[in-house]
């Protein structure tokens, strides 16, 4: 009986990071999640698109990364949800879901001092949305503040394919 429970509770324990990568889930962005992410994205192409469910520029752009994420499978895409105004994972996967996003690594913040998270992540970010950060293989950071122009993701991309070869 006490291998049982024991055996249920690691099965449980286990759930939340397989459900997480399934696109029903949003991970939880919580203080260390940035190093956490840095490190398990090391060493690849890494574009990490940070947008809000009430975020006007962001319904525009969602569906364009959806699509660069198709054009470019040899680059991660990670997104994070960073509203202000906290919202429900249902509105936030729905919209990831439209725009093509599900397959994506899908964060959402989490911790009610959204001011701590930006720091940690970039201690000049004041919280503007839409926000993209580019990490190539090497770990070079180009931060794009705003609309991230399709172009110009896609000579990153090119860039990156070609210091790989």
């Amino acid at each position: 009986m006490k291998r049982m429970i024991f055996a249920s509770i690691a099965l449980l324990a286990g759930l939340p990071a397989l459900s997480a990568s399934d696109g029903s889930k949003l991970r939880l962005f919580e203080r260390g999640s940035w190093q956490q992410l840095l490190h398990s994205h090391a060493g690849r192409p890494t574009l990490v698109h940070f947008w809000g469910v009430t975020c006007g520029p962001c319904k525009v752009e969602l569906p364009q990364l959806g699509e660069f994420m198709k054009q470019h499978p040899a680059v991660d895409i990670v997104t994070v949800d960073a509203d202000l105004v906290p919202n429900s994972d249902s509105a936030a996967l729905s919209m990831l879901r439209e725009a093509g996003l599900s397959a994506a690594e899908n964060w959402m913040f989490s911790d009610g001092f959204a001011e701590r998270l930006r720091y940690e992540i970039d201690p000049v970010w004041q919280g503007d949305i839409p926000r993209t950060i580019l990490i190539s293989g090497n770990g070079d950071v180009t931060t794009i503040e705003g609309a991230a122009e399709p172009s110009a993701l896609q000579k990153w991309s090119d860039e990156q394919v070609a210091t790989t070869k």
